[in-house]
């Protein structure tokens, strides 16, 4: 039987078998024919089935990102892949294939359902993001390490699971071990987990589970924290001002500037850094709660926004929804008043006073998403004089600030020159007791080495204050023309799917009107 076998031809997920699979799997009839004229919109999928195709990769699913069932059963796909837009996934069938390792599940973060079974999976991991995972089959796979089934404790809505048919089912402790392990499983190899199983279960590895209970709390801990503290990285950066709330700035001028560590040997000087510092921090503090104040208006201002636009849409469809109901209910009326007529010239009026009707229908809508598009065209341009007069104005604000930051610098350097050009003079004289460092002593060989080196580290100063108020000013104004391209796009897009949909409707109608006619010039 091999030889057969080896003559199967082995596919690739391709356009032909997606729109085919599409089709046979879509809306039948009238129903069919009418998503063919409209086009099939692989983003409006829902499910989707490709078992028993010979398949050998998974390739071109990036359209369906509506897809919440995927079935790719019974073929011959050895890699996880090209899943990646799905993320709507919520059923993942991939059972009876030749998968060896799982991966390629990353963004599937809302997947409940995977089965995985008759495959060569040899270890249970890459899954950390799948939390919401409830029912999992990995039965005749590869797994023989039953340890390997604790890596499944982080998926704490996980009530069924079946390894039947793997190696580890064999040990002694089997059905104990993942009983005590995974806790609020309800089902293993899908019978029932009953309660003296579970007591059982939960005696025997008591210690081991408390032990490792407690190391599962500080790790959750630990990551909490590190979430928080991302997340609030995050928001200071939505906002423009991350590491301005501190003194970030300050340690990143020194850290890129060779001459501060000689400099700082100089007498007062550590005086003149720690007072300098003070008063840079103050200024970023500054711009920080400025910006993040600034952030929260802008928040409030796009939220209002999509909601007025969401609103002006909704009342418009409910509007013109209202009148398709009215001329659908009509046509019906007179559709069947048509099929029933026998005077030919009767039926002519009747069918030239429909045609007429669906212009009208046609012009009713037309005018309505007129006026939609007049609307939103309206709130878009309010938003954005008020979103280009919140940036402007914070702009104009954090650019005052760092004016200020430059101020300060120019007099810490007018101050550590000073020094710098005294201590020189004392060096000339000998009247310097402090010991210095050899690379320190050896600026003041002249005067233009000292008066460089001071120079040096001033300019450095000032170009790290010039490249975050940059960064801060570009960054922002790239955001705003980001979201207000993406709203004119988004408003583009559903414009001409609109004046389609009504085209097609028109279409649809006339097309219904001409069959009427020409069913009765020849019967």
């Amino acid at each position: 039987m091999s030889w057969l076998f080896d003559t199967v031809k082995l596919n690739v997920v391709d356009e032909e078998m997606l729109q085919k699979a599409v089709e046979e799997q879509g809306p039948q009839e009238q129903a069919g024919r009418i998503a063919k004229e409209e086009g099939i919109h692989y983003n409006e999928v829902c499910q989707l089935s490709l078992d028993y195709r010979n398949i050998r990769k998974i390739d071109h699913l990036w359209q369906f990102t509506a897809l919440t069932k995927l079935q790719l059963e019974c073929n011959k796909i050895s890699k996880i892949e090209g899943l990646e837009t799905l993320i709507n996934l919520t059923i993942l069938n991939l059972s009876f294939n030749n998968i060896e390792v799982i991966e390629g599940l990353d963004t599937l973060v809302n997947l409940e359902d995977l089965s995985l079974f008759n495959n060569r999976i040899s270890v249970i991991h890459n899954m950390d993001t799948l939390l919401n995972l409830k029912l999992l089959s990995l039965g005749n796979n590869c797994l023989a390490q039953l340890e390997n089934v604790i890596y499944l404790r982080k998926f704490k809505n996980l009530c069924s699971l079946d390894l039947a048919g793997n190696l580890i089912c064999e040990a002694e402790n089997y059905k104990i071990f993942v009983t005590a392990y995974l806790s609020d499983l309800v089902y293993l190899d899908y019978r029932l987990l009953d309660k003296q199983t579970r007591e059982h279960a939960y005696g025997k590895y008591q210690n081991s589970i408390e032990e490792m209970k407690h190391n599962e709390t500080q790790e959750q801990k630990a990551l909490e924290a590190k979430q928080g503290l991302e997340e609030e990285l995050q928001l200071h950066r939505d906002a423009f001002v991350e590491f301005l709330n501190g003194p970030y700035l300050f340690d990143s001028m020194y850290a890129d500037d060779p001459e501060a560590s000689k400099l700082a040997y100089l007498p007062g000087v550590d005086v003149l850094l720690e007072t300098y510092k003070s008063q840079l921090v103050v200024l970023c503090e500054q711009v920080f709660e400025i910006g993040l104040a600034q952030q929260g208006r802008r928040e409030s201002e796009v939220k209002s926004f999509f909601g007025c636009s969401k609103e002006a849409v909704s009342d418009n469809q409910q509007r013109a929804a209202q009148v398709a109901a009215d001329f659908e209910m009509t046509r019906r009326q007179w559709m069947g008043e048509m099929q029933q007529a026998t005077d030919m010239h009767l039926l002519e009026a009747q069918v030239m006073h429909c045609s007429e009707a669906i212009s009208l229908l046609c012009d009713s809508l037309m005018t309505l998403e007129l006026q939609l598009v007049d609307q939103l065209e309206d709130i878009i341009k309010d938003f954005e004089r008020n979103i280009t007069d919140m940036v402007a104005g914070f702009v104009e604000i954090v650019q005052g600030i760092f004016a200020q930051c430059r101020d300060l610098e120019n007099h810490h350097h007018e101050k550590l020159l000073e020094i710098a050009v005294a201590t020189l003079e004392r060096v000339a004289k000998n009247e310097l007791e402090e010991d210095m460092p050899y690379d320190v002593r050896m600026l003041f060989v002249d005067k233009d080495t000292v008066i460089n080196a001071v120079s040096a580290s001033h300019d450095t100063h000032l170009l790290k204050i010039d490249n975050r108020e940059d960064e801060l000013v570009t960054r922002i104004n790239n955001w705003m023309g980001s979201l207000m391209k993406s709203i004119q796009d988004e408003e583009v897009k559903r414009n001409r799917k609109r004046i389609s949909e009504i085209h097609n409707y028109v279409d649809y109608v006339r097309n219904q009107l001409d069959e009427m006619q020409q069913q009765h010039e020849h019967p």
